[in-house]
This record gives structure tokens, C-alpha cells and sequence, in this order.
């Protein structure tokens, strides 16, 4: 009898534990919509290149369980489709976890806005986050007094009063851009990518990339490749979604002993950047910089230089990629349109004329640059799906749907961007759309009006980028001066026929731009050709010749107002 009895409640335990894990993967009826699920699996093989669970083979075995299948590229495309299909506020079900797509600019403010208090946190990104980072990564943390501390030393140095101040970094490696765009054009893309490292590196460690393939930025950025590479496996995806993978050994999963292995080598890296740093601080050397200020605040807070390290990286990491990926995007806009191309030196030519390159004065009077500036992030948004998403810290309620405390929300900065009702005919190029908008990024962002705001690329809430100021402005002296000295045609085939670029072709990944295009640049005259090799010629004196770095420090920058920032 007692073995019958035994039989029967490892039967029901057994019958209870299927029960349950049958469960995981369902939608409940009380969260907003979305696609089909599967048991266990829920969504995962139809977002195998979403922001948190990227293309994996072992994930693509399960992608015939449905008839709405995940293509293995260009995940915004599909996230914008459930958009119409379920609406602006849509959910889906990953293993054990939910994310919530945000697909309108109203729930965007509703909820990264005016909710930011419990929509500011990030999911357990057990990989990124812990193996990866050590818990270090500023972009990847969650919500809390360790996050609130960094978060306000990184407005120090980006805040708009702060921007200002490093003008003279942006425009003398402005000059060099605008040089090696006339002496090697077909190398655009280097030289975009170069102006926008090196003026990075100024800003956050003091020295400059004076070369595309400078030995300490390609370092910098192999170890961001890997980073992206492992955090995009299917596996790792599965081992955030399955908690209970994580206690299988390292041989069994090896992106976990290449995740630790990443980390003790990125480690070193970022800590040695800011050491070397520091010491350049001792001496009485160091440039004007983040980490100056960082040096100051350290000895009061007390931080690691581990923390130091991980802080200053995670800021290179994150300036590079915006800028050069948005300037590439841009490029291809006016070889696409030439219409605004035209309309666009038309501008210029008539606030600047052609004995002088543009500059951040001219601002004021160049609205339609300035709605190049807004378009060019619209248009070709490199933060395709909000980068990493936030995580609510509560339960909550909205539009009726039950939003569960831990899940995950997207900012579906493409599904918005190209919402025909707010941006008619999205796909076209038209600085237009901003001619009575006179807002910088910050202000429009803030605006209560949701209908008024520019673009989402920057992101929204207490996680909106801190760098965006320093961006726009980069971005007009580069838009301007590219406009003011070259023209932009499509390239030419063998029998002298336009090619021109596709700009549905995108990169895939956390951060995307435009897949490798040819184009033809040619100078506007030969006079703005000259006049591009003078300014770089007398730039080139304020440097080092040995080095090429700054001889002293640049004019117009102010240290003590730095370091005040940082502290307010």
C-alpha cells in the first residue's frame, strides 16, 4: 500500500512540475498582445535578433513552431509590423521573462517620462552584466544608488554648459575629417569614423587618435566587438531567459568561460587607460578631460579603480558609435536625394559664403542644417530598437494591460520613426519637417507634448543619453562643413552608370548604421578645396609633430568649470 501511495505522489509531482513548466512561455490575458506563443520557449524563436536575444543556430531550430517566424536579419522591420498588428503598446513573452514594446511617442512619455521613477532599472543581464562586466558596466546596471552617482559625474562632463567647452576638440579633428576627405575620399568611412574615436578619446582620457587604425582606439574597439558578439548569441540569451542554465559548468557552455576570459582582458584595458590617466594628472599633463574631473570626485567617493576604469570605457564606448554611424547615414541620405543636397549648400552658401567654414554661431541662421541634423538621427536612427531595454521595477497598469514588475520595456525607436501619421512618408529624406522647430534634443525630449519631440535615438527617461548635446553639436559642425566643402554623387560601374546605395541595408546588432556604400566626393572648387588644406594646415600647429597631440592645452577650454560640474 505505501509503495502504491509513494507511486501516486511522484506521479502528481511529476504531473505538477510539467504543469508548471508547460506554464512558462504563455501570455497571460491580462498583459497587452503580441504574437503566438510556444510552452517554455514563448516568443524566443521569433526574436532571435532582438536587442536581448540575437541570431543563434540553436534557436533557429525552433523557428517552424510558428507561422510568424523571426527573420534572421533586420529584427526592426519585424518589430514594427507586430506594431500594426497588435499596437503601440504590445508584449512578448521570453522564457521566463516579458518585454514590453513601446511603439508611439504617447507611450513613451507616459511611461520612460512621466512614470521614469520605476521605468529606469535594466533586467538581470546575466552575461553582459556579470560575466562580461563584472557588474561594472554603467550601461547595463540597474537602478540604484551606484547608478545615480555615475549617472550624475557622466552629466557633469555632457551636460549642455559642459559641451560647450570642448568645441575646440570637435573643431580641430572636424578639420582633419574635412582634410582626409579631400585627399582620400574613398576612405569616407574611416575618415568619419576616426573624427568621431579621436574626438571621443579627447573628451574622456585627454588624447587624441590621430590615425583610423591608432593601435590604443583599435584595442579599445576589438574588445567592444567581442562584447557585442558574445551578448548576441542565442546562447547567452537563453542563459538570461534560464536562470537555471547558469548552473551548468563552463564546459558545457563555453560563452560563459569566453565571457569571463572578455572580462579580465577588457578589465585591463579600460583600468590601464585610466591609470595611465591618472598619472598624466600627477604630473601636471593631462588634457582637460572626463577623467580629470573623475580623479577629483574619486577621492571624495571612494570608488575602485576597477569602477574608474569600467566608467571611462563604457563612456568611450557609448560617444563613438552615434556620431560616426549618424555622419555614414547622412552621407548616403544626400547621395540619395540630391534635391536636399542642393537646397542644403544653398543655406550655407548664403549665411557663410565661401571664405570661411561653418561654425557653431551659425547655428541660429542655418534652420534647414539644422533639421539635417534632426532628420539625419530620424531617418537612419542608430539606436534601431532603444539599445538596451529598461525594466520596470513595480507592478504597473497601462491603456488597461497589466505591465508585471522585472519586465523588460523597448523603446521601438524605428516602429515611431516611421509611423507614416507622425512622419508622412517616413522612408524620405526631408529636413523640412523641422523648419518651425526650433528645440535642441534636451529641450524636445523634455517638451510634455509627445507630438512635438524631434526623434527617440537618444532614448527617453532617466536613461536618455547624457551625451546628446556633444552629439548635435559634432554632428552640425560635421554636416555643415561636409556640405560647405564636397558634393556627394552616387559611384559610378564599370560602363559609368550610377550606382546608387540602398538605404534599406542596415548593420545588424545593438547599434546599426548603413552597410558598406560607395560613393563619389568631390570638392565643391578648387578655392574650398585649398581653404580645407589651410585650416588643417594651421591646426596641425597646435600639435605636437612627433605625437600629433594637443602641444598645450587648447584655447577656449576651461578646467575649473569642469571639475565644478562634476560636483554639481
Amino acid at each position: 500500500m505505501e509503495f502504491k501511495i509513494s507511486i501516486l505522489l511522484a506521479f502528481v509531482g511529476f504531473a505538477v512540475i510539467v504543469f508548471r513548466l508547460l506554464r512558462v512561455g504563455r501570455r497571460p490575458s491580462s498583459y497587452p498582445p503580441g504574437p503566438p506563443t510556444v510552452p517554455i520557449l514563448g516568443n524566443i524563436h521569433q526574436v532571435s535578433d532582438s536587442p536581448s536575444a540575437l541570431s543563434d543556430p540553436a534557436l533557429h531550430e525552433h523557428s517552424t513552431l510558428t507561422s510568424r517566424k523571426m527573420p534572421s536579419r533586420d529584427a526592426h522591420l519585424q518589430f514594427q509590423k507586430w506594431a500594426q498588428e497588435y499596437g503601440p503598446v504590445y508584449s512578448l513573452i521570453l522564457g521566463t521573462k516579458t518585454l514590453i514594446v513601446l511603439s508611439s511617442d504617447v507611450a513613451v512619455k507616459d511611461l520612460l517620462d512621466k512614470r521614469s521613477g520605476i521605468y529606469s532599472s535594466r533586467q538581470d543581464m546575466y552575461v553582459g552584466m556579470t560575466l562580461c562586466s563584472g557588474d561594472l558596466r554603467l550601461l547595463m546596471m540597474q537602478y540604484g544608488p551606484k547608478w545615480r552617482g555615475i549617472r550624475k559625474m557622466v552629466h557633469g562632463l555632457l551636460n549642455i554648459q559642459a559641451a560647450k567647452s570642448y568645441v575646440p576638440y570637435q573643431v580641430l579633428e572636424n578639420k582633419q575629417m574635412l582634410y582626409e576627405m579631400l585627399v582620400q575620399p574613398e576612405k569616407f568611412l574611416e575618415n568619419i569614423r576616426r573624427y568621431s574615436n579621436s574626438l571621443t578619446t579627447s573628451m574622456v582620457f585627454g588624447w587624441r587618435a590621430p590615425t583610423y587604425d591608432n593601435k590604443d582606439v583599435k584595442q579599445l574597439f576589438e574588445g567592444f566587438e567581442q562584447f557585442s558578439v558574445i551578448n548576441q548569441t542565442g546562447t547567452a540569451a537563453l542563459i538570461d531567459f534560464f536562470p537555471i542554465l547558469r548552473r551548468l559548468p563552463d564546459w558545457v557552455l563555453p560563452t560563459q568561460a569566453k565571457a569571463k576570459e572578455l572580462h579580465e582582458k577588457e578589465k585591463r584595458l579600460y583600468v590601464n587607460h585610466w591609470l595611465n590617466c591618472k598619472k598624466a594628472i600627477q604630473a601636471g599633463t593631462a588634457n582637460p578631460c572626463f577623467c580629470v574631473s573623475m580623479a577629483k570626485v574619486q577621492e571624495t567617493e571612494g570608488f575602485s579603480d576597477d569602477q574608474a576604469g569600467y566608467i571611462s570605457g563604457t563612456l568611450l564606448e557609448a560617444g563613438s558609435d552615434t556620431t560616426s554611424s549618424t555622419l555614414y547615414g547622412f552621407v548616403q541620405a544626400m547621395v540619395c536625394f540630391p534635391e536636399v543636397q542642393k537646397r542644403a549648400q544653398q543655406e550655407i552658401d548664403g549665411v557663410v559664403g565661401a571664405s570661411r567654414l561653418p561654425t557653431m554661431e551659425d547655428e541660429p541662421n542655418m534652420q534647414y542644417i539644422r533639421g539635417c541634423v534632426k532628420e539625419s538621427l530620424r531617418w537612419m536612427p542608430t539606436t534601431i530598437l532603444g539599445a538596451v531595454p529598461h525594466a520596470v521595477t513595480r507592478d504597473d497598469e497601462y491603456m488597461g494591460f497589466h505591465i508585471p514588475k522585472g519586465a523588460g520595456v523597448l523603446n521601438n525607436v524605428w516602429g515611431i520613426h516611421m509611423d507614416p501619421t507622425r512622419y508622412p512618408d517616413p522612408r524620405r529624406y526631408d529636413p523640412e519637417r523641422y523648419k518651425d522647430d526650433f528645440q535642441n534634443a534636451g529641450d524636445a525630449a523634455s517638451n510634455p507634448d509627445a507630438s512635438k519631440r524631434d526623434h527617440f535615438t537618444f532614448g527617453a527617461g532617466r536613461r536618455i543619453c547624457p551625451g546628446m548635446h556633444v552629439a548635435e553639436r559634432s554632428l552640425f559642425l560635421g554636416i555643415s562643413r561636409l556640405l560647405w566643402a564636397f558634393n556627394f554623387e552616387p559611384a559610378l560601374d564599370e560602363q559609368g552608370r550610377e550606382v546608387p546605395p540602398d538605404p534599406e541595408k542596415l548593420t545588424q546588432g545593438f547599434v546599426c548604421m548603413p552597410e558598406p556604400y560607395k560613393a563619389r566626393i568631390t570638392s565643391r572648387s578648387s578655392e574650398r578645396a585649398e581653404m580645407v588644406r589651410r585650416e588643417w594646415r594651421e591646426a596641425g600647429e597646435l600639435l605636437d609633430s612627433t605625437t600629433n597631440q594637443w602641444k598645450t592645452v587648447p584655447e577656449g577650454m576651461d578646467l575649473s568649470m569642469l571639475g565644478k560640474n562634476m560636483q554639481d
